[in-house]
């Protein structure tokens, strides 16, 4: 099916006409470009407008988000310093638990030494104590007998026999009982007592003359500071030749000697001893005039 053409030449359309020098085209500029409509020149700035409003938001978001990124860094570094201070503080307060719990452990041996130390000093203490104790007696007996064998004359053993009762024993009140040629016990020598109150005693009878008999020495049981004629304080035999020569009767101590102590006894040992011997070698060269024995005595010894 044909169509008839159409004119294109429409009057007044200015479609088909050429262009020619001077014409334009729906009144665009003899150079040959055309602006855009006006709608689309707003379209395009209100989208550069978005775009860039968008950017703007954008970088906004951006500058605010790397804020608060450093800001979060800056509270990490903050945390992670006081982490490794922490960390540091820990393990300093690590090391100085163990070095106290050395220091304990040093103490606890330390305090176990010295409680060994004040146990060993103690011993040695008491040890020392019974050292001296024992050299105070040594002497006393050493001064004693010395005392007893330094002289031969009577008046001179019966001296040293008193200051020994005073002096070593603490006899306030004392008695030397010698027997006469009856046998009956007589004071000769006494201190502290009237030599009028003091009785003659026989042997074997009361403590005196037990110990007299026997020739074995007697003391109270109980404060020697309160003996009487009756119940002396001690009754000491001197001894000699194993026979009896006197007996030294110690009827009261001094008021700071509330009783008798090992050195006492023995010393009532040596006295009984030696001051019989004393007695006895003092008597004998009273008798025969301190004749001292000739090469003569001496050739008949085995």
């Amino acid at each position: 099916m044909s169509s008839e053409p159409r004119d294109t030449n429409v009057p007044g359309s200015g479609a088909g006409k050429a262009a020619g020098p001077g014409n334009t085209v729906s009144g665009a500029p003899a150079g040959g470009s055309q602006d855009p409509p006006e709608g689309l020149l707003e379209q395009r700035n209100a989208f550069v407008q978005t775009f860039f409003k968008k950017g703007a938001e954008l970088t906004e978001e951006l500058l605010r988000e790397e804020a608060r990124l450093r800001d979060r860094m800056l509270r990490l570094e903050s945390e992670n310093a006081q982490l490794r201070a922490q960390v540091a503080s820990d393990d300093a307060i690590r090391d100085l638990l163990s070095r106290i719990d050395q220091l304990e452990r040093d103490k606890r041996d330390l305090l176990s030494r010295i409680g060994n130390s004040h146990g060993d000093i103690e011993r040695f203490s008491r040890r020392f104590a019974e050292i001296e104790e024992e050299n105070a007696r040594l002497a006393s007996l050493y001064v004693a007998s010395f005392q007893l064998h330094s002289t031969l004359e009577l008046s001179g053993v019966v001296r040293h026999l008193r200051e020994l009762l005073a002096q070593l024993v603490g006899a306030e009140a004392y008695a030397l009982y010698v027997p006469d040629a009856d046998g009956t016990l007589v004071p000769v020598v006494s201190e502290g007592v009237p030599p009028k109150d003091l009785p003659h005693v026989h042997s074997g009878v009361g403590p005196i003359g037990e110990a007299f008999a026997d020739g074995h020495s007697q003391w109270t049981e109980g404060d020697p500071r309160a003996g009487t004629l009756e119940a002396p304080a001690a009754c000491v035999p001197l001894r000699a030749a194993d026979r009896s020569a006197g007996v030294i009767v110690i009827l009261r101590t001094f008021e700071q000697k509330a009783s008798f102590v090992d050195v006492d006894f023995e010393l009532f040992k040596l006295l009984g001893v030696h001051g019989g011997a004393a007695l006895a070698a003092a008597r004998l060269f009273a008798r025969h005039g301190l004749e001292i024995a000739s090469v003569d005595a001496f050739r008949d010894l085995p």
